[in-house]
């Protein structure tokens, strides 16, 4: 596999929130490590990173600003020199400048990590794919959490996140893992 020297890893709501038992059973538990190996990659080869966090509008909300849930987790904190979009929907692109910045720096390719994959991440992929770019999901550094539907049926993580994957791929992104981008070699 070869990434483009344009190429912008994407890191999207991995904060401290997501460890709150609110949020039940989860997938993928080395998706964090995961997600931090594809950044050393990344920062290594000179490549740019964004990260979008979510601010919770609901003040119950581990994710609502001014708490310790609100903060990005240690593991894959940003750099002075990386961008940080702040948003308040599923989607990195809705109430930010994440496009124009992406356009502005020539960016070609989108990789995409974190959480949850049925919603921030798979929204988000599923809007770069409808404006254009070429993107892909990076599978084991994205978390998925159990969910019921409102007649009472049970949905696993695992279950949930690869529904997710699958409903995304071919059509929005390309379904990637951690050792796709770890065995790439950089082209220009």
């Amino acid at each position: 596999m070869k990434i483009s020297r344009r190429s912008v890893l994407i890191i999207v709501d991995v904060q401290k929130g997501w460890d709150k038992p609110v949020w039940g059973k989860r997938n993928n538990p080395d998706a964090e490590e995961n997600i931090s190996k594809i950044l050393d990659f990344w920062r290594k080869n000179g490549l740019f990173v964004a990260y979008c966090k979510h601010d919770s509008l609901n003040p119950k909300s581990p994710l609502y600003p001014g708490q310790d849930g609100n903060e990005i987790k240690e593991l894959v904190k940003p750099r002075n020199d990386e961008k940080v979009f702040v948003k308040h929907v599923n989607s990195c692109f809705i109430g930010t400048d994440l496009e124009k910045w992406i356009r502005d720096i020539g960016g070609d390719e989108l990789y995409f990590c974190g959480i949850t994959t049925q919603h921030c991440v798979s929204t988000t992929a599923r809007m770069a794919g409808n404006l254009g770019f070429k993107n892909y999901v990076i599978e084991d550094a994205t978390v998925s959490f159990d969910i019921n539907d409102s007649h009472g049926n049970h949905y696993d993580a695992e279950e949930v996140h690869r529904i997710n994957l699958v409903s995304i791929e071919g059509e929005f992104s390309e379904i990637i893992s951690t050792k796709d981008i770890l065995d790439a070699y950089i082209s220009e």
